[in-house]
């Protein structure tokens, strides 16, 4: 199947479904308030353009910062690891531990431990833990995986330890860093969404602050341009994350190779 083709038939596979959404919602005369018509949503869109762009900037400059910060600090604590096993049995539970504790329920002691007229910095730090894990777990995979005979004959050709990182377990580890990138993308939009929605208060102009005000407001169609965007930004930074990985791998490695039929 060509490029256009894998373009051509989701978009018109999505056109399908918003016009028998409009169709449905005219023929059983259901209220705005409860299911919006794609118009209604279009409408509402246009109409608060201004709040609805200055909120995407927010939530998206909260969630680069988070996922910048998660993929520094997870390669870093992963190259710790890889070098000493001591301090990846010291602290990897810990790690653990923070993925695995609810965003929902550390929101509001952060709230109060960091103050709520800075609930950015709340939102941030909920979705850097969200992203954190996974961009982590995968770059120590990576470094580890290496092929055992090679460290060996790195050594046996008097490799240092930070040639053998620098040179054969950090390449060895791209793929894994960039297959957890594209899950941590999406995780710290996620986090700062839930983060904002658990900690938010009316110092907060993100996304998740302007569905929740258009909800609890019955302005459903504010609510679903909202949550358009939401998932529009979610999506730009899956593609954005696999064309990075496509150019860094298309050369190399296995996984992005065209297949010769």
């Amino acid at each position: 199947m060509n490029r256009t083709l894998r373009i051509a038939i989701p978009v018109a596979l999505g056109i399908a479904v918003l016009l028998m959404w409009e169709a449905l919602v005219a023929a059983f005369a259901v209220p705005r308030i409860v299911l919006p018509a794609p118009s209604d949503i279009g409408e509402a869109f246009v109409s608060d353009f201004g709040t609805l762009m200055a909120a995407t900037f927010v939530t998206l400059r909260i969630t680069l910062i988070a996922f910048v910060l998660a993929v520094l600090g997870g390669v870093a604590l992963a190259i710790l690891f890889a070098q000493s096993r001591l301090i990846e049995t010291a602290l990897y539970p810990y790690a653990v531990v923070l993925q695995v504790t609810p965003v929902v329920a550390i929101a509001p002691l952060l709230t109060i431990w960091i103050g709520y007229d800075n609930i950015e910095a709340v939102t941030l730090t909920l979705a850097w833990i969200v992203a954190f894990f996974p961009v982590l777990a995968n770059t120590t995979l990576g470094l580890k995986s290496v092929d055992r005979n090679l460290i060996d004959l790195f050594r046996l050709y008097g490799a240092s330890r930070w040639q053998i990182l620098t040179r054969l377990q950090l390449p060895n580890a791209l793929p894994f860093l960039l297959g957890g990138m594209k899950v941590s993308g999406g995780l710290a939009l996620i986090g700062a969404v839930v983060a904002e929605l658990a900690a938010g208060s009316g110092t907060s102009t993100g996304l998740a602050w302007i569905l929740t005000l258009a909800t609890r407001n019955l302005h459903m169609g504010t609510a679903f341009a909202a949550l358009a965007l939401l998932s529009a930004l979610g999506i730009a930074i899956f593609f954005a994350l696999s064309a990075l990985e496509y150019w860094l791998l298309h050369r190399w490695h296995e996984s992005a190779l065209k297949v010769q039929t």
